[in-house]
């Protein structure tokens, strides 16, 4: 059956259009807003023309890791997907130049891998000169704000939330892996849940005004220590999806960490995995 379903995410509209693919995390962020701004729309086909190509890049992050490759085709670009290295193609998505349009074509049957991850890297992409930024970070709320936990895989983001939930009264867990940080036009940041969770199921359609971003290491001790607006900038853009090889999406995303910056506390915490980090971040952050 084909259809076009409609989602909103961080104040922007993106639809899909073609074989309707019902995906559980979606849900939450379908709409029938057509006033939002249009980021844009994927197009599920079933095969795409072949086109010369020359390749920009490609993933070299090893195996538990999704793998894409990256070329310049003409008008755009071609992405191929796998879910893991060692695995088979699972997609090819085909963009324009300004990523306002795409061409999904499956080519397994691991079509929800294919489709989430042709999603967030559109919006990712689309998105760059809009002041948005996909953050890889597990976001707590309390107290009507939005506090993220930044660090590598196996750092132990997911376990700092959770030690929030369990001895910060009030904590909720608003997105486990990918929530969207975003520049508003007066200058304030908001985070945003999404549709994409990592691991964790935790797809909320809700945001709050972002009131700090703490960057975890793991020590043998507690210790927090707020950044220096250059210190910050270092520490939000290595946790933003990002492809600097682009000038355009580059000089967004630049602009977009300039303004959150002059704006928003970032910390460094290093950390055990403990009660006591809990609360040291609670206080330094709320005082």
């Amino acid at each position: 059956m084909e259809a076009t379903q409609t989602y909103l995410v961080a104040g922007h509209r993106f639809t899909v259009e073609g074989k309707v693919l019902h995906l559980g995390n979606l849900e939450p962020f379908r709409t029938e807003n057509t006033t939002e701004p249009l980021l844009f729309t994927l197009h599920l086909v079933k095969e795409l023309p072949e086109e010369a190509e020359s390749p920009l890049f490609q993933t070299q992050d090893g195996p538990g890791f999704p793998e894409i490759s990256i070329s310049q085709v003409p008008g755009g670009y071609l992405f191929r997907m796998k879910p893991d290295p060692g695995q088979p193609l699972a997609s090819v998505l085909r963009t324009n130049a300004s990523f306002s349009e795409g061409w999904l074509s499956f080519l397994n049957v691991d079509n929800r891998f294919a489709l989430n991850n042709a999603l967030m890297l559109l919006f990712a992409f689309a998105s760059a000169p809009y002041g948005l930024l996909e953050m890889h970070a597990s976001v707590v709320m309390n107290d009507g704000k939005g506090y993220l936990f930044l660090g590598r895989s196996g750092t132990g983001k997911s376990t700092h939330s959770s030690l929030w939930i369990k001895h910060i009264p009030g904590t909720e867990l608003l997105n486990d892996d990918n929530p969207i940080l975003r520049l508003m036009p007066d200058g304030s940041a908001r985070v945003y849940g999404s549709p994409w969770s990592g691991k964790t199921p935790c797809y909320k359609a809700q945001d709050v005004p972002a009131g700090a971003v703490v960057r975890l290491q793991q020590a043998p001790f507690n210790r927090i220590e707020r950044l220096s607006p250059i210190q910050a900038y270092a520490s939000l853009m290595a946790s933003a999806s990002s492809f600097r090889p682009m000038k355009q999406l580059a000089d967004g995303w630049h602009r977009t960490l300039e303004g959150l910056v002059s704006t928003l506390p970032c910390y460094t915490l290093e950390c055990l995995p403990d009660q006591e980090a809990a609360e040291l971040c609670y206080r330094t952050i709320h005082g």
